[in-house]
């Protein structure tokens, strides 16, 4: 047990072997790490502004959270930092809480994200259904391309306010003559980021775009509101002071966080590994990776890290193959914050939302919601169900109803598809045989069908009835509401003198039936049988007996 423990804590660290391919793979990773870096700037810094933690923050979380997740992470490419999605969960948190509060939920977040990791609750993701999960997706884009519309027009977002509503006021009161300078650079990145990739698909778009914007800003001397100081260096790590009042105050605000964190980063994880060589990831090393980024962050004034789709695809497009990739990523950052604030600072506020909006668009696939909505009903449903309340409400409700839902019509389907079948005796009809009913339960008898096969096994259209046999050998799914039923069943059949006959249990239910009395229920232990001619010949017998 000790050798076991020891073994699955090895799992969990760096080794030697993350870095196998380095000898043959070194100068793509480091060629990679370069491109996804020009990509993350814009990104770093506009999720940090669009999160209500500044610019800075943005830019120390890629850097720092960056690093310490490539090394500890669980897989090969993953890129993390600030993302859209953190960023919509933490903007209400600080608009509530201030920003004093963002290092302390940020560290409590990374340590509940840590500690499912070691727990062991990586793969948990697996459950979480397609539809929700592009559903989620959807409402993030959304929500992200409001939150850029009061920028958009030279408009500020009152602070507290919801992201639809924020968005609507600032077009109500948009003042053309501020409007139309902010809305032309963002006209400029988008019209950037649109024509570049055509011209050169090696073209970092996004950098360019602002780069474009920044110098046209700067030669036609437009007055619009720029990103303004940022840090030369980074800070001394300081861990956020924890009194009991702050940690019950902010305890619910970094559950949510702690959630999002888990779930963006596995999934961005998993879809790393379908597209990258590199074989499968580790989702519980992933989540201790990501819950010491969180850590290390929060001590350096960041914000909350989750792995990043469009910057990890970027990565594995550019050939990454090993963890130095994103290692040097981080590193460009990095000398971005002790070498270039200058110019970096002078970038406007319009330019990143243009940035975010156009990145919001390619979050949605059109094809990927044409799919859902051609599926099933209830995948639609559920598929809208989860955006519309990701952007109205709350990110994790959100999922939360969206896995809720997807559960009860999952089941709903399981239940439509189990039945109790009245079959007749094979072979030849023999005297007494109208007196035996052969039952046979298909599917699943679980606590959502369990009382629709109890009425259909004690049927009063057959009230001669003095043997049933129960055929349970197609029976897939069982759980105890359905045992107890069943032995239910068989307890009152039995009370009316009517011989019940079990036949062809499966192994794997042997256990939980004998738990909650089944065989109990039954007159004798010969009740129990394998073989179907056996349980029609003692059944037989039975109505050999009876009195005529």
């Amino acid at each position: 047990m000790i050798t076991s423990a020891v073994g699955n804590l090895a799992r969990l660290l760096p080794s030697r072997h993350d870095y196998a391919e380095l000898r043959t793979s070194w100068r793509r990773d480091i060629l990679a790490g370069v491109t996804v870096g020009v990509v993350a700037l814009p990104l770093a810094l506009a999720f940090g502004i669009s999160s209500g933690v500044g610019a800075a923050a943005g830019l120390i979380t890629a850097v720092v959270a960056g690093l310490v997740a490539a090394v500890f992470g669980g897989s090969h490419v993953q890129v993390s930092g600030p993302t859209g999605a953190m960023a919509v969960v933490l903007a209400p948190v600080v608009a509530q809480f201030g920003l004093p509060s963002v290092a302390l939920v940020t560290v409590l977040a990374g340590v509940l994200v840590f500690a499912a990791g070691v727990t062991g609750l990586g793969r948990a993701v697996t459950f979480i259904p397609w539809p929700v999960i592009e559903g989620f997706t959807l409402g993030i884009a959304a929500i992200i391309f409001l939150q850029q519309v009061p920028a958009a027009v030279a408009q500020g977002a009152p602070a507290g306010t919801r992201t639809l509503s924020a968005a609507w006021d600032a077009l109500v009161h948009i003042e053309w003559s501020s409007a139309a300078k902010t809305l032309g650079v963002v006209a400029v990145i988008a019209a950037s980021m649109i024509a570049l990739p055509r011209v050169h698909r090696g073209i970092p778009e996004s950098l360019t775009a602002v780069v474009v914007a920044t110098l046209a800003v700067a030669v036609f001397g437009i007055s619009v509101a720029s990103i303004g100081e940022l840090p030369s260096r980074l800070p001394t790590p300081v861990l956020p002071h924890a009194d009991a009042g702050a940690l019950r105050t902010l305890v619910g605000a970094a559950v949510a966080i702690a959630a999002l964190a888990a779930i963006e980063s596995l999934l961005s994880a998993r879809v790393a590994a379908t597209m990258a060589p590199t074989g499968p990831y580790d989702p519980d090393r992933e989540l201790v990776g990501q819950g010491l980024a969180s850590i290390t962050s929060g001590a350096f004034g960041g914000m909350p890290a989750t792995g990043a789709i469009a910057r990890t695809a970027v990565n594995v497009r550019s050939g990454a193959r090993t963890r130095v990739s994103a290692i040097v990523h981080s590193l460009i950052l990095l000398a971005v914050v002790y070498l270039a604030t200058a110019p970096v600072s002078a970038i406007p506020l319009s330019a990143l939302a243009g940035v975010l909006m156009v990145t919001s668009f390619r979050m949605i696939s059109a094809g990927t919601i044409r799919k859902i909505l051609r599926s099933t009903r209830s995948d639609a449903l559920t598929f809208l169900l989860t955006a519309v309340i990701t952007v109205c409400f709350d990110l994790i409700e959100a999922v939360e109803i969206g896995i809720v839902v997807a559960a009860f019509f999952a089941l709903r389907g399981v239940a439509r598809r189990s039945s109790v079948v009245r079959e007749e005796l094979p072979g030849p009809s023999k005297p007494g045989d109208e007196q035996i009913a052969m039952l046979r339960l298909d599917g699943a008898m679980f606590f959502g069908v369990a009382e629709r096969i109890s009425s259909a096994i004690i049927d009063t259209d057959h009230p001669h009835t003095s043997v049933v046999i129960i055929r349970m050998s197609q029976l897939g799914m069982l759980d105890a509401t359905g045992a107890h039923t069943l032995a239910q069943i068989c307890t009152e059949l039995e009370a009316r003198g009517i011989t019940v006959i079990i036949k062809g249990v499966r192994h794997e239910h042997m256990e939980l039936l004998t738990n909650v009395g089944v065989f109990e229920s039954l007159r004798h232990e010969n009740h129990l049988l394998d073989s179907l001619n056996e349980a029609i010949s003692h059944a037989r017998t039975h109505v050999a007996r009876q009195p005529h």
